[in-house]
């Protein structure tokens, strides 16, 4: 027999578990006079026979009256009651649950008197769940409490519409305004354009436009603004329900003592008194399931075949909540704006690839077979020709060109654009989900800061809330702790870089190992050994930067893992006390520990690699081995590979794999392994089924953004060495929109509609990396391709300004006598060699100062300078009056919030008077009031608005209408 509380619990006698435990059990429940089968007057007790999803398995139960149920119950026992929130608790009998009992009863009373109402079901073994229903007048009060932005009558929203306008709802012509000239091209154009995105837009049959109404903050007193519809529940969207429910849950307290760390359900869960708190998905997403918004969602946004829709961004809201729908809002504009930029990386490595035979000095460097080349390690490499890097130096033009500049250039400029183009996005989106006056509540602290200090004794009224809370005092608590903290932060950034100096330390050895490949294979009588061993040996520079970037990658992949853990456990030893506080810091952690995880061996060869080499016998060392010197054609080429198996490694790994591969593996092996029969499968209830899907966490968009972030990075801060990062950069992101909005739909439970108004902290991440990437390819075109001195050698030193002897030009002389024993070749394949070359600006050997820096040396190190002083200063002063000539908010938006505001105080003025004179407001009375003041204006809207409006003396539509509100 099953025992049932009021507190929600059911305690089963045959229950195996701690016998005491349960002894001790019984008694507290029969000390607090709880008793079997008690409940409380705002609940109903769900038997073992409880209904399956889809199904009706209480034949007694009354039939829902709306057909909004989806198949999937969605409703209390009467069918009326919407459930807007679950909460779950283990039945397992341990030393607290008596002490959980309590708490889940003081709890769940303190909800019942918030006017909250509970339903119980009781009929698992090792979980049970208490639905929660938020009725209209609590809905309404804490509209009122939050300043929440709702509709106001159509008749008072539709008064902007003139009659001399009607034409466009098929009225008279001759009351149409003439437009102008540059009005009609304009108009012309954006139909031409509408009609090209005709097949990328999303299905509007299945998920139809949805309608914005003039709104302003809720007021109860004020009711007489606002459009109620005729089933109450409608006016909030499940989204916002499942906001309000969770805004009071946060905020009850679990315990009659003045303990002011026992109150909200995310401490509960903390304290194990219950397991999970979550809102219910609106019905299932498969293939044949009724149609529901879930699986409406899944089949017209989050499936594969949408991979080249819009997004419907105003279903997506009423769905998952704005913090939600304004995350994937910024990843498809991000991605939107992607295309030009991959159009113009494209045009640049086609020209690279039209220019690569062409360029003179590429063909004086292949047909120099009279330059020998000094060799490229002490002792054991031999010396070399230097058209053996003719197939390097033409690969490298591909990407050092004429064009690099203008690519960085406009890759800076795009990420100028980029920002300040989501700004007014930003702001069009925030009027259309009236989010323009939100601002975030007073946070409580979190519940892991609360436990954490549950026996601190330092205490201090919060000047916001007038709470006592546990207080640290700066220098003697958090200062140390913040110190120790960014050290090792510190450490582990040293670490990263430790691990790209062990890659060097490969490369040198491996280039080196496989210079000698002609003399290890020399005497071997194998054609296909010697034929691989030669192309080896003749790719070895290639073969090397290729195999030291996958090893790099999967150093940076295990080294993210490590990262991840730790950044938390150092977050979490800082106690921050809000939500908010502990999200920013493990922020810049992360992302501070990844972008030196990722870059640091990028930025070696963009800005390191081949300056600080010496010269033959006298060449500078680390740790007893020679530096890297960089390939005749130059280090750009080995910076693209780098960055490209960087970034490409990391999308095929990270979204591909992990996101992708590996969730289906799981579930696939779960499958497997699971004894459950399809008949337990299908009785199981909607909460049940919930309850087994991946928690939503608050963490969930962190990483998303942060994956975004760093691809950001590697757009602009090496856009100069790698024109095609935009255009991988797309191809992933058309998949990762899918991938994301099908792991919200599919595998975790519906979180919480949260609102946020902006993408927060990530913003300024952003304009910090576009101002880093300004400096970044300035340096790459001035020291890293041969850009400048090639047009130092065309402008100073070429006799007809072309690039004929520019390869000489670059070589320098050494006299091989003057090697010493220790570092002087053996290898005489070459035959006698008196005079070798290598790449650098140095006086010959018979010169007076030999070997020192030449002229040639100076003027191009000025030259350089020059560029990136001149380069940075240029693109800086653009982009901020770009910045500053685009308005972050629209001239037509910010019309219409001026108008919104205005109709609204003036009809709360006049009204307000007549309630003073004893009238009764009517909506004849409010309708008429408007006409004065509305029909001297018609506001323009924004294409972004979407907003529609029926023409004067149009029938209402219906309320219930979910096209009607956003």
């Amino acid at each position: 027999m099953a025992h049932k509380y009021s507190t929600g619990v059911a305690v089963d006698d045959k229950t195996s578990g701690n016998e005491d435990a349960r002894i001790e059990l019984k008694k507290f429940s029969k000390a607090n006079g709880v008793e079997d089968e008690a409940i409380t007057a705002n609940a109903v007790v769900v038997d073992e026979d409880g209904d399956a999803d889809g199904q009706m398995a209480d034949k007694t139960m009354d039939k829902p009256k709306d057909d909004d149920v989806y198949k999937r119950n969605l409703f209390f026992k009467d069918g009326t009651r919407r459930i807007d929130f679950i909460l779950s608790w283990s039945t397992e009998v341990t030393k607290k649950s008596a002490q959980a009992i309590q708490a889940r009863k003081i709890f769940e009373e303190n909800l019942q008197k918030e006017g909250l109402q509970l339903e119980y079901d009781l009929s698992g073994k090792e979980t049970q769940f208490v639905k929660v229903h938020a009725p209209f007048e609590v809905l309404r009060r804490y509209a009122d409490i939050l300043k929440m932005r709702m509709p106001m009558k159509e008749s008072i929203a539709e008064q902007h519409i003139k009659d001399r306008f009607s034409d466009w709802e098929g009225g008279p012509i001759d009351m149409t305004p003439l437009p102008s000239f540059g009005a009609k091209v304009w108009e012309h154009t954006i139909r031409l354009f509408r009609r090209i995105l005709v097949p990328f837009q999303y299905d509007e049959t299945m998920l139809p436009p949805l309608r914005r109404s003039y709104t302003c903050p809720y007021s109860a007193n004020r009711e007489y603004l606002f459009e109620i519809p005729k089933n109450k529940d409608e006016l909030f969207s499940h989204a916002t329900r499942s906001w309000v429910v969770d805004y009071i849950l946060r905020r009850k307290p679990f315990s009659v003592s003045t303990d002011n760390f026992a109150y909200g359900v995310n401490k509960m869960i903390k304290d194990q008194i219950y397991t999970a708190a979550f809102p219910l998905h609106e019905g299932h997403w498969k293939t044949g399931s009724a149609e529901n918004p879930r699986k409406i969602l899944f089949d017209h946004w989050a499936h594969w075949r949408n991979c080249l829709k819009f997004q419907p961004l105003g279903h997506v809201r009423l769905y998952f909540g704005e913090k939600i729908a304004l995350y994937f809002a910024w990843l498809g504009f991000y991605t939107t704006m992607l295309v030009p930029a991959t159009i113009v990386g494209l045009a640049v490595l086609i020209y690279g690839l039209a220019v690569m035979g062409t360029n003179l000095a590429s063909k004086e460097l292949c047909e120099s077979d009279d330059i020998i080349m000094c060799p490229l390690c002490d002792n054991h490499c031999p010396y070399w020709r230097l058209s053996d890097a003719c197939s390097h130096a033409r690969a490298s033009r591909v990407f050092d060109n004429g064009a690099t500049v203008f690519f960085a250039i406009f890759m800076s400029l795009w990420g100028t654009l980029f920002l300040e183009f989501w700004k007014r996005k930003e702001a069009t989106i925030q009027y259309k989900w009236d989010l323009t006056t939100f601002v975030s509540e007073e946070e409580p602290p979190r519940p892991e800061y609360l436990s954490k200090l549950e026996n601190w004794h330092t205490m201090k009224i919060n000047p916001v809330t007038g709470l006592k809370e546990p207080h640290l005092p700066f220098w003697r608590r958090r200062f140390p702790i913040f110190l120790c903290s960014y050290s090792i932060m510190l450490l582990l950034a040293a670490v990263a870089i430790s691990a790209v100096i062990g890659v060097i330390a490969y490369r040198v050895s491996m280039l080196a190992a496989l210079n000698l490949i002609p003399n290890e294979v020399g005497n071997v009588n194998s054609t296909v050994v010697t034929t691989t061993a030669g192309l080896i040996y003749e790719n070895a520079s290639l073969v090397t930067t290729v195999t030291a970037a996958l090893i790099n990658l999967a150093i940076i992949i295990v080294l993210n893992l490590v990262y991840g853990y730790l950044a938390f456990w150092l977050t979490d030893w800082e106690c921050l006390r809000t939500q908010t506080d502990y999200d920013n810091s493990i922020t810049i952690k992360l992302f501070a520990l990844q972008f030196v995880n990722y870059f640091a061996s990028i930025f070696y060869i963009a800005f390191f690699k081949g300056q600080f080499v010496g010269r033959p016998g006298k060449y500078r060392t680390i740790f007893g081995g020679r530096q890297e010197e960089c390939e005749a054609g130059g280090c750009l080429i080995e910076l693209c590979i780098q960055l490209a198996i960087i970034m490409v490694g990391k999308q095929l790994v990270q979204n591909n794999f992990i996101e992708i591969v590996l969730p289906k593996v799981i579930k696939f092996i779960k499958r497997k392994l699971s004894k459950e029969t399809r008949e337990q499968k299908l009785g199981r209830t909607p909460w049940q089924k919930d309850s087994l899907l991946d928690p939503a966490q608050s963490m969930s968009l962190f990483y998303e953004y942060l994956e975004m972030v760093l691809q950001f990075g590697f757009l602009t801060i090496f856009c100069a060495a790698f024109p095609l990062a935009p255009l991988f950069a797309l191809l992933n992101n058309i998949i990762e929109i899918r991938v994301d909005a099908s792991k919200f739909i599919t595998q975790l439970r519906r979180p919480v509609g949260d609102k946020a108004a902006t993408i927060g902290i990530w913003f300024s991440v952003l304009y910090g990396i576009s101002r880093i990437a300004i400096l970044t390819n300035a340096f790459i075109i001035a020291l890293t391709s041969e850009t400048i001195p090639r047009l130092v050698y065309q402008l100073r030193y070429s006799d007809d300004g072309s690039l004929a002897g520019y390869v000489n030009f670059t070589m320098a002389h050494f006299n091989v006598s003057d090697f010493d024993d220790a570092h002087r070749p053996t290898d005489r394949s070459l035959g006698d060699v008196g005079m070798c070359r290598y790449k650098d600006f140095r006086n010959p050997p018979w010169e007076d100062k030999d070997y020192r820096r030449s002229s040639h040396f100076w003027h191009i190190l000025a030259a350089r300078l020059a560029f990136v002083c001149v380069f940075e200063n240029v693109v800086v002063v653009v982009t901020s009056l770009i910045a500053w000539l685009i308005p972050d908010v629209p001239s037509v938006l910010k019309e219409q919030i001026r108008r919104e505001a205005y109709i609204t105080n003036e009809i709360v003025l006049k009204t307000e008077l007549r309630r003073a004179h004893g009238e009764e407001v009517t909506e004849d009375m409010v309708s008429s009031l408007t006409t004065e003041e509305t029909e001297r204006y018609s506001p323009r809207l924004s294409e972004d608005m979407e907003v529609t409006h029926r023409r004067p003396g149009a029938t209402a539509s219906d309320p219930s209408d979910p096209r009607t509100y956003v």
